[in-house]
């Protein structure tokens, strides 16, 4: 099946003949939906925090900054913009040379508005000697679309999310990689003023993110009082899945073997390579200007808050099971606290030894723990908060996308679709033991949560292997803990025209 040629590759891409065996069994065999037992909601398994608790969280956050702990942002960024443009490429390999639906419309009818105006305006009068609105008097409006998403324009449409202007202020209009320069130091400079940030970035687009960031740096650490480490990574090559055929097995295009980026579930690894003790992870699109920042900044604070708390509660119950003389009654505390705070859900707990019930709780407590911010349910797209079964039969909770629902079985469609709160993205995360050892967060990763979709290549379908998404499967066996958080504190910018959105003006 493997030639000479392919081992060279593979051994090139640090991937081994048997993680390429497995991968073909997962096309074969599929991902198994996952048991959920209900959708998370507020006072099962969804904590609504109180106004009297708002600020003892606010606090907790303020004075762990104060320690000598590191913090870190990690923002995706690698994704390109293309997708957010998709109406207006359609648009241009049309034969309408006039704007004809509502989408296209509210383009042209309010283009001033967008951040990036002056610029498509500026290269207009480059390459047509007009301006936007001359174009637009001319009826020329493909021009006008071809100045914004093509190479001889702005190209916007190759460009990554995060390096397009989003919003505009009265001296400057911001990128969101700047936007997230300033929640950093809003919500996660540390008591000496730094602020750590991490984003991964596609290999082609990387010099772009590197030059930006040097042309925004010392204006940002000037206005906020910070100094930033800004680090970038790339998706591994080892993260790559091969791409199989309809009979399942390797696609080849010109003999060679075909291999697909594996979905941001890849990212555990370059999350696994950070050294931070708390990390907040958020998308590159989902960013407000200052004069909405308020809620973001105190909820990330707020969930913080609730993940500093929870991990030292956690640290001191390990050091006491670390003793053999650990009561009964003890054992009891630790094991409500592991059901009420952390939804960790043993049917059979009543039943455990006590030494079994003492390793179910180191095992249980001795985890990675990530707080979840959730939105209620509006109808934009994204996974959700559910309670879902683990291998070991306990219940725990999960994000899960759509694809991992078996919507034939009535039961599960009824719960998937009576779902009150969806994930905007918006994680704080501690990765450490309370040993203050590193966990390895490839360990907790379930590989059965995979997705398999169908794509194209020279013409041919193929199927693509997805791994365990960065928030579903990656984080799979993790401590997971779902907040109620303002749904003004998710603002995604899906299409060009979201920020057209009040939220983006």
């Amino acid at each position: 099946m493997f030639t000479k040629n392919d081992e060279v590759n593979l051994k090139n891409r640090g991937i081994s003949l048997i993680q390429i065996q497995n991968q073909l069994k997962s096309f074969q065999a599929g991902f198994p939906f996952l048991e959920i037992r209900s959708a998370a909601e507020l006072d099962k398994g969804i904590v609504q925090v109180e106004e009297n608790d708002l600020v003892s969280l606010l606090k907790e956050w303020e004075q762990y900054l104060q320690s000598d702990a590191s913090i870190l942002k990690f923002v995706p960024a690698s994704g390109a913009a293309s997708r957010m443009f998709k109406d207006l490429f359609e648009f241009i390999e049309s034969e309408n040379d006039e704007p004809e639906n509502s989408f296209m419309k509210k383009f042209f009818s309010e283009i001033e508005k967008f951040a990036f105006y002056d610029d498509l305006n500026a290269i207009c009068i480059k390459n047509n000697a007009k301006t936007i609105d001359e174009l637009i008097d001319g009826k020329l409006y493909k021009t006008i679309v071809e100045n914004l998403l093509l190479e001889v324009g702005l190209n916007y449409g190759s460009l990554p999310k995060g390096l397009l202007k989003f919003h505009t202020y009265p001296d400057e209009n911001r990128t969101p990689m700047q936007e997230h320069l300033v929640e950093g130091a809003l919500y996660a400079a540390n008591a000496t003023n730094k602020v750590n940030i991490h984003f991964t970035v596609s290999k082609e687009h990387r010099a772009l993110f590197e030059k930006h960031l040097n042309e925004s740096l010392a204006a940002f650490e000037k206005k906020y009082d910070v100094s930033y480490q800004v680090d970038f990574s790339e998706q591994k090559p080892s993260t790559d899945t091969l791409a199989a055929d309809a009979s399942n097995q390797p696609f080849r295009d010109k003999d060679e073997l075909v291999f697909r980026p594996g979905g941001h579930g890849a990212l555990i690894e370059n999350l696994n390579d950070l050294n931070g003790d708390v990390i907040f992870i958020k998308n590159i699109d989902n960013v407000v200007p200052d004069s909405l920042k308020e809620s973001t900044v105190t909820y990330k604070k707020v969930i913080a808050g609730l993940l500093v708390n929870i991990q030292k509660q956690c640290f001191a119950y390990l050091q006491e099971l670390e003793h053999d003389s650990i009561s009964e009654a003890k054992l009891t505390i630790i094991a409500q606290f592991c059901e009420v705070r952390l939804n960790n859900h043993h049917s059979n707990i009543k039943s455990l030894s006590h030494e079994e019930l003492k390793k179910y709780l180191i095992g249980k407590l001795n985890r990675p723990i990530r707080v979840c911010g959730m939105v209620k349910n509006v109808g934009e797209p994204g996974g959700g908060p559910f309670l879902t079964v683990n291998a070991d039969g306990t219940v725990s909770p999960q994000i899960l996308e759509s694809s991992q629902i078996n919507i034939e079985n009535e039961s599960d469609r009824t719960i998937m679709l009576q779902s009150t709160h969806f994930n905007p993205v918006d994680l704080v995360c501690a990765v450490k033991n309370y040993k203050g050892e590193k966990f390895n967060l490839v360990d907790y990763v379930d590989q059965k949560t995979g997705f398999i979709s169908l794509k194209s290549k020279s013409g041919k379908e193929l199927k693509a292997l997805e791994l365990p998404g960065l928030w579903n499967g990656a984080m799979s066996d993790w401590n997971t803990i779902f907040v109620e958080v303002p749904i003004e504190t998710f603002n995604p910018v899906k299409t060009v025209n979201d920020l057209l959105r009040p939220e983006h003006q």
